[in-house]
């Protein structure tokens, strides 16, 4: 990257699906009847090569481009080649640029029923392209639902072109995916020892998935959590300590691990799944499901894909409320409730895999989160924001009295709001948060070439005024470094600005965030750079005048609230002011 700043890319998983044919009918697809291919005019090198390079030019990285199906070997040699070719040099060119910001560098990989490919070996063994084919756990169920189109068994086939990669060194592995009708445990591993006995799979880089029957035709049905206990636990009484132990404690179960897709707040910033026509989806998962669609690469800016995204997976996240039983869970740091389309399939709000994922969580020897009340007041302003003030954690008796006070007093409510106000510096947002009840420290960087603007939530303006259209935003800004002001020689920020702009002007603005007004504040705020604190973080802080003045009401009217909120309580953020060019960062500090 020739030197430049990276902290402005975002990085993304992508998996790509350059064909959607498939030249199987496996009876629980979960794409059903779309595994043909309606874009047969389509070269599938140009969509990924469209959407990379679009997806670059907004400085949003895939650190890794998997390939998924429909089946990917149903496409022609050429097409295939040419795919694994496009990969194989991208992270070649991009490796620098990967690896600095933290992500492993790996080789091409497809997902692969199995079935046709002896057809690419060439260029399999040629690019190193990684392989993970899907089988069915015990054998014999995979010969009664994985079969061809024409219903033909598939499976003798399968173990032949197995045989095929022997002398090939690529990483090959398979997975299988458990329902109840699989759920023959002394049958699961026989089959598992077998595999690893006769065949060049490594077993140690198996995989187990756990089905759910949202698609199934009823044919198969999920296992409950204490059946899937009770697989977890027969494989470590079966395999513990032998030749497979490094696999049973990795990858066998790496789905319901911390470092599988559900560990992170919102999957929305992280993975997104590509079709051929240009459409994107959640995952495999969330394919073909509206819900889960995020827009069209060729239609849709990357702005749109990004906040469609994000918007999607919080709104599945809120379809029901946030569940009590995780509030009180010491490993929602590792969990975050689970997969949204599970959850939204299942019409619950927690994990299916809940106790799986506590029994491995155990057996890894994971820790239970000393903080966990401040991890769950996190996970809960950012991903049910409407709850928040339910799970304030309670460092001190006297911060019960500002909870309090705001359960009490709807009237206080948008004061404290975190959804309100978003501050945007350059190409990264932050939301602004009152530092009353924050738990965490956000710390950034200005400086002369920063842009910095504001949305405001459109709502705000309408609160606690019978008069809107006389209501204003109004902006504080305070140097980091102290004075002593008043009778009461207190010593605190020096105050430098206070800014007003009224309602009907935001109205008259553009803004490219639904139900927010935008203004920028860039000119606003370096006017008075000159009287800020070099060297001490400053302080941005944002309300409207109608709830400024309700907020030194309640202070006259009651003691607590006073003594709660003696600093200023209103949303906002603190900023280092550098001089020279400096690309926006971020610092974050627990408090």
């Amino acid at each position: 990257m020739n030197g430049e700043n990276t902290n402005n890319y975002k990085f993304i998983h992508l998996l790509y699906v350059p064909t959607m044919a498939c030249n199987m009918a496996c009876k629980y697809c979960y794409l059903e009847d779309n595994t043909k291919d309606e874009w047969t005019d389509k070269d599938p090198l140009d969509t990924l090569k469209y959407a990379v390079t679009k997806f670059y030019d907004n400085k949003v990285i895939p650190f890794n481009i998997s390939l998924h199906g429909g089946e990917v070997t149903t496409l022609s040699k050429k097409d295939f080649r040419n795919i694994i070719e496009y990969i194989s040099n991208y992270y070649k060119k991009n490796k620098v640029l990967i690896e600095s910001n933290g992500f492993p560098l790996g080789n091409p990989h497809i997902k692969t029923n199995l079935y046709n490919i002896e057809k690419h070996l060439d260029t399999i063994k040629e690019f190193n392209v990684s392989i993970s084919g899907s089988i069915d756990l015990p054998l014999n169920k995979h010969e009664e639902y994985r079969v061809t189109k024409s219903n033909k068994k598939t499976l003798d086939k399968i173990l032949e072109n197995v045989k095929l990669l022997e002398s090939i060194p690529n990483k090959k592995k398979v997975s299988a995916t458990i329902f109840k009708e699989h759920f023959n445990l002394d049958q699961i591993v026989k089959d598992i020892k077998y595999l690893d006995k006769n065949t060049c799979l490594d077993m140690n880089d198996f995989n187990f998935m756990i089905g759910f029957d949202y698609n199934s035709n009823n044919l198969l049905h999920h296992i409950d959590e204490e059946e899937q206990l009770e697989l977890f636990n027969r494989m470590h009484k079966e395999f513990a300590n032998t030749n497979l132990d490094y696999g049973l404690n990795n990858a066998w179960f790496a789905e319901f691990g911390p470092n599988y897709c559900t560990n992170c707040d919102n999957c929305g910033e992280k993975f997104f799944l590509l079709e051929k026509n240009g459409d994107i989806y959640s995952c495999v998962r969330g394919q073909k499901n509206k819900n889960f669609y995020y827009g069209n690469i060729y239609t849709n800016t990357v702005e749109e894909i990004l906040q469609t995204a994000y918007n999607k997976i919080l709104t599945a996240h809120n379809k029901l409320p946030f569940n009590e039983e995780c509030s009180k869970c010491k490993y929602l740091y590792l969990c975050k409730t689970g997969c949204p389309f599970v959850k939204n399939t299942y019409k619950t709000n927690k994990s299916y895999t809940c106790k799986l994922q506590q029994a491995l969580y155990e057996k890894l020897n994971l820790s239970k989160d000393e903080y966990n009340e401040e991890t769950v007041y996190q996970y809960v302003s950012e991903m049910h924001p409407s709850e928040q003030y339910k799970y304030f954690p309670i460092i001190q008796n006297e911060k019960k009295h500002i909870l309090d006070l705001i359960e009490e007093d709807e009237k206080l409510k948008y004061i404290y709001d975190s959804n309100s106000y978003i501050l945007k510096v350059n190409d990264d947002e932050y939301k602004l948060e009152s530092q009353i009840t924050k738990r965490i420290r956000k710390i950034i960087c200005l400086d002369n070439n920063s842009k910095i603007e504001l949305y405001i939530k459109k709502n705000i303006l309408d609160e606690e005024t019978p008069y809107p259209n006389n209501n204003a935003l109004y902006i504080m800004l305070l140097s980091g470094n102290t004075i002593t002001y008043g009778d009461e020689n207190r010593t605190k920020q020096a105050h430098i600005m206070t800014h007003e702009v009224y309602k009907g002007v935001l109205e008259q603005n553009i803004s490219d965030k639904k139900d927010y007004f935008k203004l920028d504040i860039t000119n606003i705020l370096k006017d008075y750079f000159k009287y800020l604190s070099k060297d001490n973080p400053n302080n941005l802080f944002v309300t409207t005048q109608a709830l400024r003045d309700y907020h030194y009401t309640k202070q006259k009217n009651n003691a607590y609230y006073h003594i709660d909120t003696i600093n200023l309580p209103f949303q906002n953020i603190e900023f280092y002011l550098l001089e020279g060019d400096y690309n926006d960062k971020e610092e974050s500090r627990n408090i």
